[in-house]
């Protein structure tokens, strides 16, 4: 899911900031209507893709605030650095998308660059009046207009001005998509419009985007235009069942319900709001389930809202639309560019997983940098409270980005950008490497590390002498804060939500449903590349049990460089399991009662040295909340329709010793 433009946000949130839960007008009719959903649960996987798609033809939000007005474009003059063009670009099934074209001033044979996204082309070429191209665009394109690219903005089917019916991340033609058009499709007629219709052009045309337009730019790549010559998703929606937007490992992240309901409600998605307290946390608490809340804003009128909830396994449903399955079949041919980020906070898997797929084809580069979600299409120089010191985004846009799109689209000569750019936190300097992951569990160059929980809440890289355990009870009343109270809504006003992945774990150390694993402050560097993986061996009195695991990076007490982060609990990487779906995610199954069981599953991808005079720290616990959905505790066959009496507490036990649990660190030297 991209990250809402700072118009979008306003939209959004300028109603709900203030308002309080209450019963909508209409409940009653949604009652009626929502009944029959559980029952459906266990039916075959249905199209995604249904006649009127996922918008309701006759849904009324709750609220809708006044729309905010477009900026007029500039009058043509002198000093106007570019020019702006509509245009309505006809599908092969008859359907017009809105289409708008920044060219620079004065261009010849220049090549195009394509963003096609859900959240308004219109807007996102029209920040406000001014002759520069800063002046419209965000930084990221307005450099690529002064490098001489002509850019594209295009509303997908259904959103905004363009035509057509939208559907949420519409799959590709076949079993899940029975019409004739697709995102692959879209892009290709596009793309045949563009070189035939932009005079200006030179008949190269690179796909680019973030997150949902990342994942629009990597559909582009199936079955892609000969003149399509060049990819660059940035944080991609690739797998949102594993590790994106609405699952990870099959925990569902219910704070995107905000984020369906503003896309499906209605065409113009910057017009819709939703009810909203404070607190997300306590809201979320007093609706009890992730269905209980939906319904209590009317979702069920919402086809996406229904297919989630009747999908909460990784069936065929998902499976068939995680993009790097799609391309890991299809074949790469168009050299791309993959850009994530190591504190995505939306789309954390995609990136890495995507480049994992297309690798072998030779015509992928993978980039990593130490930015939240989108944030490298705006200023990197700080993110929370780390500091790098210099704008990384906009190095890496002038010094990887441009020069590989140069090469590909210009006929330039080769760029020298490496296969893989990563950004190294710690040392805080770009790291050009042959591939990645530098280290893993297996099928890389170097295998993890096991740094092992020990007794007295140790950490330690020498296995421990004795086998023992450690206890806490999770209680589904009192679930653990993903972040200090109030927890905002991510869209609404004064939310942080960009920068949650890097707060200090600090709060949780005093609660007793947290247990905390500390080591001794490191002597030397400990670098670290690669994907980290947790090997967890615990029990439950109950019969399913979340896990959540973190790797945090804890400061010395005393840091006269930036007194502020003194004994920060820094996050390097942090997960969360679902157990249920231990052994095969397509197939829950109850997890035995009291018995030790054997959990491993991957955290992200880090690329950060910790550095001497600081200490590795581990928390584990069982919730996780608003963030994802809190779990029962008792095994039911869907959690999004758990019943008050289904939640209960259980005493869970995390084992340690040689046959306990251990974390395997990516060591590179």
């Amino acid at each position: 899911m991209a990250v809402l433009p700072p118009w979008q946000v306003r939209a959004m949130s300028r109603a709900g900031s203030d308002m309080r839960w209450k019963p909508i007008p209409f409940i009653a009719v949604i009652l009626a209507i929502a009944a029959p959903i559980a029952a459906q649960v266990q039916q075959a996987v249905e199209p995604a893709v249904q006649p009127g798609g996922d918008i309701p033809r006759d849904f009324r939000a709750p609220l809708r605030p006044r729309a905010l007005a477009l900026p007029a474009p500039p009058r043509p003059g002198s000093d106007l650095q570019y020019l702006r063009r509509e245009a309505m670009i006809p599908m092969r099934d008859g359907a017009r998308l809105y289409t708008v074209l920044i060219v620079p001033r004065g261009a010849r044979k220049a090549p195009i660059l394509l963003d096609r996204t859900p959240y308004s082309a219109a807007r996102a070429a029209a920040r406000g009046a001014g002759p520069w191209p800063e002046n419209i665009l965000s930084p990221l394109f307005a450099e690529l207009i002064r490098a001489g690219y002509i850019v594209a903005l295009q509303d997908v089917r259904g959103k905004y001005r363009s035509e057509g019916d939208y559907v949420m991340n519409r799959p590709l033609r076949g079993p899940l998509n029975p019409t004739d058009v697709d995102h692959s499709t879209d892009a290709y007629d596009t793309i045949d419009w563009l070189v035939r219709n932009v005079r200006e052009g030179n008949g190269r045309v690179g796909v680019i985007g973030t997150s949902y337009d990342g994942f629009t730019a990597a559909m582009a790549l199936v079955n892609p235009h000969p003149a399509l010559k060049a990819a660059v998703p940035i944080n991609p929606m690739v797998d949102v069942w594993k590790g994106d937007d609405w699952f990870h490992n099959g925990a569902f992240r219910q704070s995107m319900v905000s984020y369906v309901y503003g896309q499906t409600a209605a065409r113009d998605s910057d017009q819709e709001s939703f009810p909203g307290g404070t607190d997300d946390y306590n809201a979320f608490l007093r609706y009890g389930s992730a269905a209980e809340y939906g319904r209590a804003l009317g979702m069920e009128r919402m086809p996406f809202w229904r297919r989630l909830l009747r999908h909460p396994d990784y069936d065929a449903y998902w499976r068939q639309q995680a993009v790097d399955r799609i391309l890991a079949r299809t074949g790469l041919t168009v050299p791309t560019l993959i850009v994530g980020s190591l504190w995505d906070q939306e789309d954390i898997y995609g990136a890495a997983a995507l480049f994992q797929a297309m690798k072998g084809s030779g015509k992928a580069r993978f980039a990593l940098g130490p930015w939240y979600h989108g944030q490298v299409n705006y200023p990197g120089v700080s993110l929370g409270q780390l500091d790098w010191g210099t704008d990384t985004a906009r190095w890496f846009r002038l010094n990887v980005m441009i020069p590989f799109l140069d090469a590909e689209l210009k006929g330039g000569p080769a760029a020298n950008v490496a296969r893989v750019t990563a950004f190294e936190v710690g040392p805080n300097q770009w790291r050009r490497l042959d591939d990645w992951p530098p280290a893993c569990l297996r099928g890389c160059g170097r295998s993890l590390t096991a740094l092992h929980l020990s007794d007295r809440s140790r950490l330690a890289f020498d296995e421990p002498g004795a086998n023992g355990s450690d206890t806490y009870v999770s209680d589904p009343a009192r679930p653990v804060p993903y972040r200090p109270q109030p927890s905002l809504s991510p869209w609404a006003k004064g939310s942080t939500w960009p920068y949650w992945l890097v707060d200090s774990q600090r709060y949780l150390e005093g609660r007793s449903d947290v247990l905390t694993y500390s080591s001794a402050p490191l002597t030397a560097p400990l670098k670290l590349a690669g994907t980290p993986l947790v090997h967890l061996v615990a029990s439950t009195t109950g019969t399913d049990s979340d896990w959540v695991v973190k790797l945090i990076d804890v400061y010395p007490d005393a840091y006269p460089a930036k007194p502020l982060l003194g004994g920060y609990r820094l996050p390097i990487a942090m997960e969360v399991m679902r157990g249920r779906y231990r052994d095969d995610p397509s197939k829950p199954k109850a997890v035995p009662a009291n018995q030790p069981v054997t959990y491993e599953f991957a955290l992200p991808a880090i690329s950060y040295t910790v550095q001497p005079g600081h200490r590795l720290m581990v928390q584990v616990q069982s919730s996780w909340f608003p963030l994802y959905d809190r779990n029962p505790q008792t095994f039911v066959p869907n959690i999004f329709f758990a019943k008050a009496s289904d939640y209960r507490t259980a005493t869970q036990r995390i084992f340690y010793g040689p046959s306990g649990t251990w974390i395997g660190l990516p060591v590179v030297k």
